[in-house]
């Protein structure tokens, strides 16, 4: 994403709320029903946080699945930091941990879970990942915020929101587990 303008001073820069933590709690609980809907149930489903925050909306979609289906939902953290094909013109990226499930991802449905789709390369990434952690038998992906502006052919199965917005502007998203608030901006 482009770095804000530094010309501009901060009294001078915008920042609005696009959703708040009730209009974000709304979304998780419809992504869920989606994928319930979709799988037909939560058998064999596995979902796998991107971090930073898709790992705390996973495990959120995870316990709204569990409200409803009675049972847990396999939940697992996916980095791929060494995956991605932007590590030469920003190699200060911090590694985190991958963990997968118990009992794997082959043959599970794998719904990679992320907080903004933008270009795609980060999903690029994760699916060069999972190539090595094992053989899914479908991954689909589930996004908070989808902001257009596609440098691949990717898209995503279930958004909590379509956020069309200008290449110079930043969309960020606060979640309690990682910022101690949840809320959508832009600016």
């Amino acid at each position: 994403m482009p770095a804000p303008d530094d010309t501009v001073p901060d009294t001078e820069r915008t920042e609005r709320t696009v959703l708040d933590a009730r209009d974000i709690s709304r979304a998780l609980t419809r992504i869920s029903h989606e994928l319930l809907e979709r799988n037909k149930g939560a058998t064999d489903l596995v979902l796998l946080g991107l971090h930073t925050r898709g790992v705390p909306l996973a495990r959120r979609i995870a316990e709204r699945i569990a409200a409803v289906e009675g049972t847990p939902v396999a939940v697992g953290e996916l980095d791929v930091t060494m995956y991605r094909d932007d590590l030469r013109s920003q190699p200060t990226r911090r590694a985190h941990k991958t963990s997968l499930p118990p009992g794997g991802i082959d043959e599970k449905v794998v719904v990679l879970v992320d907080d903004v789709l933008f270009s795609g390369r980060t999903i690029r990434a994760a699916l060069d990942a999972l190539a090595d952690l094992g053989r899914p038998g479908a991954v689909r992906l589930a996004v908070l915020v989808d902001r257009g502006h596609r440098e691949l052919p990717i898209r995503a199965d279930h958004v909590g929101k379509n956020l069309p917005s200008a290449l110079a502007e930043r969309v960020s998203v606060r979640l309690a587990e990682v910022d101690g608030t949840d809320e959508v901006t832009i600016s």
